[in-house]
């Protein structure tokens, strides 16, 4: 009797890689996502996000139609090899979104070329993660969710401290997001459509006082 592997058993992905890109979406790593409230902090200033439920309408809107979509399938076709730099840069609503994508992907790149003793070009972030990421032997889904995860994460973060929230209250809104990210990671086509969210980091630019970024 054969020692093998049955046909049809899926192929052993090795934990080094999850535990790679887990690092490389963490708070840890020196993207600097902390500065950036992606138009939350004047969502929150105008009283369109003033609780739980009103963060959880917002987010699965900026997830399922805004920025959510368009980067998760940008980081997929990057790390197919796919070249949407410009497209990506296209799809930015305002200047302050540019920013923050490229400062974002910026900051990305300068830690992982370091650590792999590579020299690739500043681009946005969905497409940096997405380009680095080929060397993992994770699927492009895979790598969108845990993507979507942090991204939203951060968002969470930016309200329980300023709507505010409670921790556990956060927490409890990004879990009813799992859903919801799971289903964007797997779309394959780019449009967006969050309107308010882009018209919030608009007004974002000329907020006269602020504390993020974006």
């Amino acid at each position: 009797m054969g020692t093998g592997a049955p046909s049809g058993t899926p192929t052993t992905i090795p934990m080094t890689d999850y535990l790679t890109l887990t690092q490389w979406l963490s708070p840890a790593f020196p993207v600097g996502s902390f500065a950036y409230s992606h138009g939350l902090e004047r969502a929150i200033d105008a009283g369109d996000v003033s609780d739980a439920a009103g963060l959880q309408a917002w987010l699965t809107g900026v997830l399922r139609f805004g920025a959510g979509r368009s980067d998760a399938v940008l980081l997929k076709r990057a790390m197919a090899g796919a070249d949407v730099a410009d497209l990506t840069i296209a799809l930015c609503a305002s200047k302050e979104r540019e920013d923050e994508t490229m400062a974002q992907g910026r900051a990305f790149l300068a830690a992982t070329n370091g650590i792999y003793g590579e020299n690739l070009p500043d681009m946005a972030f969905p497409v940096a993660v997405g380009t680095v990421a080929q060397r993992l032997s994770l699927s492009p889904e895979e790598v969108a969710k845990l993507y979507l995860h942090a991204f939203a994460s951060n968002l969470v973060s930016v309200a329980v401290r300023f709507v505010p929230l409670g921790q556990t209250e956060g927490q409890a809104v990004l879990s009813a997001l799992h859903e919801v990210i799971a289903e964007v990671a797997a779309e394959t086509e780019i449009w967006t459509g969050a309107l308010g969210a882009d018209i919030a980091a608009m007004e974002h630019e000329v907020m006269e006082t602020r504390v993020f970024r974006t």
